[in-house]
């Protein structure tokens, strides 16, 4: 987390988490929100640590919202999902995945600081939370206060990463995380929409490359989700990623090893990694990775998963 934090802390981007374990088909939604502590037979456990390794691995998109931020990309509220099919979501797994969507608009929008925009979000995100148990960790009151003050955008980020973090403490030593899992599967799928959306509108080289770098993400997103894959809306979304990875697999990225430097600041010896990565991708290929997020964000939205 604290990786996230020292991004630019603007965003609950930190709803980035983990999974280590799965459940079976017949699992049922009290299940789901319980404990992911039973594993499938044809399943294998990724061990609590090398799962924690993955994660690290796992960019924030924080990340891709601050690059639009920095090449002075004008915000489009056309980016940012509806929140008319909350109400429409039936399953413990709709809900979490559709957190990890509207957290990353949230994470948008407190970036461009449309605080006026922010209600209908942080009140979908707060039934949401309700939904899957966890939202006692979300005072919706103080978010909507703060979301209506525009001089409390530092107070309302804050807020909200304290409340993800907080969440996703609880998740963790509850065994839940399945719930986190699909968090970040949303998270990623949003993300990558954004990105994608606005380079078909507007090419821009480092949005590109940041957007080919996504392929390194997703072959970690499916190791997590393989863990998972005896639940059929799993294996459904599972079945999705894959066909987009058929696409960034053809997409190389070639990274130059360089020795690390060393300065010192306040006092202290820090080292700087200089190794840099080179993405070969091409208009046609962000075209078809930009269109199959696009089907699978809207059979999120549309409660189609």
């Amino acid at each position: 987390m604290t990786k996230l934090l020292n991004l630019l802390l603007v965003s609950i981007a930190s709803l980035l988490f983990f999974a280590c374990s799965n459940f079976t088909t017949e699992d049922n939604d009290e299940t789901f929100l319980q404990s992911d502590s039973v594993i499938a037979s044809e399943s294998v456990e990724i061990a609590k640590e090398s799962m924690e390794d993955l994660i690290d691995n796992v960019s924030s998109p924080i990340e891709i919202a601050s690059l639009l931020l920095d090449e002075e990309i004008p915000f489009n509220k056309d980016y940012i999902a509806s929140t008319a099919h909350i109400d429409n979501l039936i399953t413990d797994f709709d809900c979490a995945i559709n957190l990890g969507v509207l957290g990353t608009d949230l994470g948008y929008l407190n970036l461009y600081d449309k605080t006026s925009s922010v209600m209908s979000t942080v009140s979908a995100i707060n039934d949401l939370t309700n939904n899957l148990n966890v939202g006692q960790f979300f005072d919706f009151d103080l978010l909507k206060q703060l979301a209506t003050n525009s001089n409390s955008l530092d107070s309302l980020v804050f807020t909200s990463i304290s409340s993800f973090n907080n969440m996703d403490d609880y998740l963790r030593s509850n065994n839940r995380t399945n719930v986190s899992a699909l968090i970040v599967s949303g998270v990623w799928i949003e993300s990558t929409y954004l990105a994608t959306q606005v380079y078909t509108e507007m090419e821009n080289k480092k949005i590109a490359e940041r957007i080919g770098e996504q392929k390194l993400i997703l072959n970690n997103l499916i190791l997590i989700l393989e863990n998972y894959k005896s639940n059929a809306n799993f294996n459904e979304l599972l079945v999705d990623f894959k066909t987009l990875k058929l696409i960034y697999d053809e997409i190389e990225i070639i990274t130059v090893d360089s020795e690390p430097e060393s300065k010192i600041e306040n006092g202290m010896l820090v080292i700087i990694q200089t190794s840099k990565s080179t993405v070969d991708i091409s208009n046609e290929q962000i075209a078809q990775i930009g269109l199959e997020v696009s089907k699978l964000r809207n059979k999120i939205i549309n409660n189609e998963v």
